[in-house]
């Protein structure tokens, strides 16, 4: 609690720190909730910013100090009320305005914290919606940023990256693993060429990168006490990708009718409920903006995500499981295995998918 103390009190609150206790249960930065003791001062959120993964911590701050700034504006011309509840705030430290501190070992940022909001684990067809809303409404609130931001994570969801990164290990196999996944390999390399369709897009200057969220989950958006959605949460992954990003992600994992790493196959469908709810929440939000060529490439997304995590599961296994954390020997494998299962459902939905986003722009 003392260096909790200490270090909160680096940033220019307002009113007297009364307790910081941990909030949440995030699995990439630590964070705490600063409670003050003034009925009239804020309550903030204390979080130390992981590094390992968020490696240049200024350009990640900078980042979100242009998004939250773009939508705050944005918010301000609607004559939105309650805009503090609809945003991020972030406070500076007193040493030299930055909206990060570095004590010598960890960074460190605080923001204000929203009140009476809350946020849901549920993926139902209805919370999926508003996903599909909040999400849409975040990249059009950002489709017009003046700022050009950085990417935090390089990358990150680079489909032709990510297939070298097979093709290294496969080279390598340092496991000697291989011999044992060929079968889903050669499935693998037969759809590689369609899958890095967006970045051959992009080159030919048929798709653009936008601002995008990279990490769409039910539980990145904040809630108020009626149900309405305030805000999205959890920026450190916005950065220049296709909205497929956005959109494709959030489907991997709530459109799924099985675990991530599902051992009965049985288990793993794509669930068009939640896609059909998913997408006309976004399509209602995101339309304004959005080009002839990114929608008809929505059923494309839907399927790239899987492909991608497959891909890097698999990657995974063949170098002796370096990166993901596993429960047993061969779970690398049981999730590659899961999402090409998830992959070959939503092959098997994709004309579904293209009639109702077909009847949806109408």
């Amino acid at each position: 609690m003392k260096d909790l103390l200490s270090i909160a009190s680096r940033f220019d609150i307002q009113g007297t720190i009364g307790n910081i206790k941990s909030l949440g249960s995030g699995l990439i930065n630590d964070t705490y909730k600063v409670t003050t003791v003034e009925e009239t001062a804020p309550d903030y959120v204390l979080q130390r910013i992981n590094h390992t993964i968020f490696q240049n911590v200024d350009m990640l701050q900078a980042n979100i100090k242009a998004v939250t700034e773009h939508i705050r504006k944005k918010l301000e011309e609607k004559g939105e009320t309650d805009i503090d509840r609809k945003v991020l705030n972030f406070i500076p430290n007193t040493d030299d305005g930055k909206t990060y501190w570095y004590d010598g070992e960890n960074y460190w940022r605080v923001m204000v914290f929203i009140p009476d909001a809350k946020t849901f684990e549920t993926v139902n067809p209805e919370y999926s919606y508003y996903a599909g809303q909040a999400f849409g409404n975040f990249q059009a609130m950002l489709s017009d940023i003046p700022t050009t931001l950085g990417e935090t994570i390089p990358d990150f969801h680079n489909m032709e990256f990510r297939l070298r990164q097979l093709r290294e290990a496969v080279e390598a196999d340092a496991a000697g693993r291989v011999g044992e996944v060929r079968n889903i390999l050669d499935e693998i390399e037969s759809r590689a060429d369609t899958m890095c369709k967006a970045e051959r897009l992009h080159r030919e200057g048929k798709l653009p990168k936008r601002v995008c969220h990279c990490d769409t989950k039910v539980n990145n958006m904040m809630f108020d006490e009626k149900g309405n959605v305030l805000c999205v949460i959890d920026l450190d992954t916005v950065m220049p990708n296709f909205i497929f990003s956005d959109y494709g992600d959030f489907l991997r994992t709530g459109a799924n009718t099985g675990l991530e790493d599902d051992p009965n196959l049985e288990n793993v469908n794509f669930n068009m409920e939640i896609f059909k709810a998913f997408t006309k929440g976004y399509l209602e939000s995101a339309r304004s903006f959005l080009l002839p060529a990114e929608i008809e490439n929505l059923p494309y997304a839907a399927a790239l995500f899987p492909y991608m995590q497959c891909v890097r599961f698999l990657a995974d296994y063949i170098n002796g499981d370096t990166y993901y954390k596993i429960k047993y020997p061969e779970h690398n494998l049981v999730r590659t295995k899961a999402q090409f299962k998830l992959l070959q459902s939503v092959e098997e939905h994709t004309p579904q998918m293209q009639e109702f986003i077909e009847s949806e722009i109408k």
